[in-house]
C-alpha cells in the first residue's frame, strides 16, 4: 500500500507543476495581464487551486535567481521583467515612444500617491494646466478614470492602471517608495534616515 500512495504522491505533484508551467506559459504568451476566472477556466481547476499555485510560483520567482517577475492587481496577472534588469531589456528591446516628460512624470506620481484624484486636485498640486498630460497618460494606458468626485460638477477621478505596474516593474502601490523619504522629510540634516 505504502508504494501506491507514493506513486499517486509523485504523480500529483508531476500534475500540479504541469499547470504551474501552463499558467506561466499563457502568462508570457500573452504578453499583459490574464484575468483569474480565464485560467481557471483554461486549466480547469477552481480559485483556491489557482491561488494556491500562483503563492508556490511567487515564490519559486523570488527564490530564484530569475529575470522576470509575476504581478497581480488582485483580479489578473502578468509576468514582466524584474526592475533590476529593466535597463539592460530596454536597450535591447528598445520599446516604442516609453519615454514620459518631467511633466508626465510629476502627473503620475500625483495619481498614484494620491488616487483617486480629480484634475483640479492635480492642478492645484503642478500649479499648471494638466488636460494635455492627463490625455498622454490615459493613451498610453498609465492611468484611468475610476469614478466621479461627489464635488459640484462631479469630477472625474484617475488612478493607476496594471499597466502602470507593470512598466516601473512593481507588484502593488505598496512598493511605491515611501513619499517621507523621497520629500527627503525621512532624513535628519546630516542625511540620516530619521526612525
Amino acid at each position: 500500500m505504502p508504494g501506491w500512495q507514493g506513486r499517486l504522491e509523485r504523480l500529483l505533484i508531476l500534475m500540479k507543476d504541469d499547470i504551474k508551467a501552463s499558467i506561466e506559459a499563457i502568462l508570457f504568451a500573452s504578453g499583459e495581464k490574464v484575468e483569474s476566472a480565464a485560467l481557471t477556466s483554461l486549466l480547469n481547476i477552481d480559485e483556491n487551486e489557482l491561488d494556491e499555485l500562483i503563492q508556490e510560483m511567487l515564490l519559486d520567482y523570488a527564490e530564484q535567481n530569475r529575470g522576470i517577475q509575476m504581478i497581480s492587481d488582485g483580479s489578473g496577472y502578468c509576468l514582466c521583467t524584474k526592475p533590476n534588469y529593466a535597463d539592460m531589456v530596454a536597450q535591447a528591446v528598445r520599446p516604442v515612444n516609453r519615454r514620459l516628460s518631467s511633466a508626465a512624470m510629476e502627473t503620475l506620481a500625483i495619481i498614484a500617491y494620491r488616487q483617486p484624484v480629480n484634475k483640479v486636485e492635480i492642478e492645484g498640486i503642478r500649479g499648471v494646466k494638466s488636460d494635455h498630460v492627463l490625455a498622454r497618460l490615459l493613451e498610453k494606458g498609465l492611468i484611468e478614470e475610476v469614478g466621479y468626485a461627489r464635488l459640484p460638477g462631479k469630477p472625474i477621478l484617475y488612478g493607476t492602471t496594471f499597466e502602470f505596474l507593470k512598466v516601473f516593474g512593481i507588484a502593488s502601490l505598496e512598493e511605491l517608495p515611501d513619499m517621507e523619504l523621497l520629500s527627503g522629510q525621512g532624513e535628519t540634516d546630516n542625511g540620516e534616515q530619521k526612525i
